[in-house]
């Protein structure tokens, strides 16, 4: 639906709004709520000096429909080569090129994506780092780590961070339909016996880090603690986007050994479970090997589940919406259902396997030897695997 946008709140000069990509206007709007509700609506009593800003992007619609209009040369060379006069070649073209935007001084920054991060940063005045990370439908997971990176070195005293993807076009249709990735079924069932492939979403979802003895000195409002993030590469593997299970358990279980307990305390993981049966499986497999390493795994000890059900897969913001339905998880003491699932895939379900699929709201009872722990999983093409640990 249409997002109120008033420019110059955001400094944004009318005539320049137009050149620059829906991406970096809506997350302007992200931001401002994210420091609203860190310093109580109070924004401009914020010192944002050491404030670096991380968000995991992928290419902007803008440098598509930019890049279309310079083509013109290509539109006459074919007019004319099916006889058409100069005259209506010329129409034909002023045509085509009046569809799209028109370039300006600000279409070059207003393209790049990195600038998403750049216009927050610039908006708000904040003096630490500004980039951007791409790892494909891992890109929010990465900008985490590298936002957790800057606070453990000191680098900044606080991170805004996450992922920003509002790129549904129809080449990103197109990208997923010649991997067989969408689903014909109109449904986005994970770990579903009728399972045939996913759904894109858009999403925006970012968050402010801070180390947890600031937070708690500064009485901050703290949703959940961030206790490690794990990752690995598939290596060499079949193909640059098959998923590799021995991999992705390699990225779970390197999460769990920095955050310094094991798997087998966390209750519920928010998979990356896109829906698409080779990369479910894979998934699942993964996390059975990682439960497997641990001792005495339980039988249905762990929830399993994936918001992609309800909100389509997000791409380059998948690991921030996973993020954000585990840490409201935590605070409503709630293990959330996945929708669209009947029956699980037989594969993914076993009495005696550690995880089950969560298909109805359950009250999370607090295993009283430890707080409620969570994990979220977050993969992307060529082989880049991410593992995040969360605990109330």
């Amino acid at each position: 639906s249409d997002i109120a946008f008033d420019p110059i709140e955001f400094g944004v000069p009318p005539n320049v709004a137009p050149a620059i990509d829906t991406s970096q206007l809506l997350a302007l709007i992200v931001a401002k709520q994210v420091l609203n509700d860190v310093s109580n609506d109070q924004i401009q009593q914020l010192d944002l000096s050491k404030t670096s800003v991380i968000l995991g992007t992928s290419v902007l619609e803008a440098i598509q429909y930019l890049s279309a209009r310079i083509q013109r040369p290509i539109w006459a060379k074919a007019l004319y080569e099916i006889g058409l006069s100069e005259n209506l070649v010329n129409e034909a073209c002023d045509r085509i090129a009046n569809s799209y935007p028109k370039w300006q001084e600000d279409s070059f920054p207003g393209l790049l994506s990195n600038v998403v991060a750049g216009r927050i940063a610039n908006r708000f005045n904040c003096g630490g780092s500004n980039f951007t990370t791409d790892a494909a439908c891992a890109s929010s997971l990465a900008a985490v780590l590298a936002a957790v990176n800057e606070l453990q070195l000191e680098r900044a005293d606080m991170t805004i961070t996450g992922g920003v993807d509002t790129l549904n076009d129809l080449l990103m249709y197109k990208c997923f339909n010649v991997v067989t990735a969408l689903s014909p079924s109109g449904k986005c069932s994970p770990f579903s016996d009728k399972a045939d492939g996913t759904l894109l979403g858009e999403g925006i979802g970012l968050f402010a880090l801070k180390r947890l003895p600031d937070a708690e000195a500064n009485h901050d409002h703290i949703y959940g603690v961030i206790r490690g993030i794990g990752t690995s590469s598939d290596g060499r593997a079949t193909s640059i986007y098959a998923p590799v299970s021995k991999a992705q358990s390699r990225a779970v279980l390197n999460a769990y050994e920095e955050a310094g307990y094991p798997i087998n305390t966390v209750e519920l993981i928010e998979a990356h479970g896109t829906g698409t049966i080779a990369g479910d499986l894979a998934e699942y497999n993964g996390l059975l090997l990682a439960f497997q390493a641990a001792e005495e795994p339980r039988a249905q000890q762990c929830a399993l589940g994936s918001v992609k059900s309800q909100i389509g897969h997000t791409k380059s913001a998948a690991g921030s919406a996973g993020m954000l339905k585990a840490l409201f998880s935590l605070i409503h003491k709630t293990l959330p259902p996945t929708l669209h699932v009947d029956k699980a895939n037989p594969k993914f379900h076993s009495p005696s396997s550690p995880l089950y699929l969560n298909t109805e709201p359950r009250p999370w009872i607090r295993n009283q030897k430890h707080p409620r722990r969570a994990g979220v999983s977050c993969f992307g093409f060529g082989g880049s695997n991410f593992h995040m640990t969360l605990e109330e």
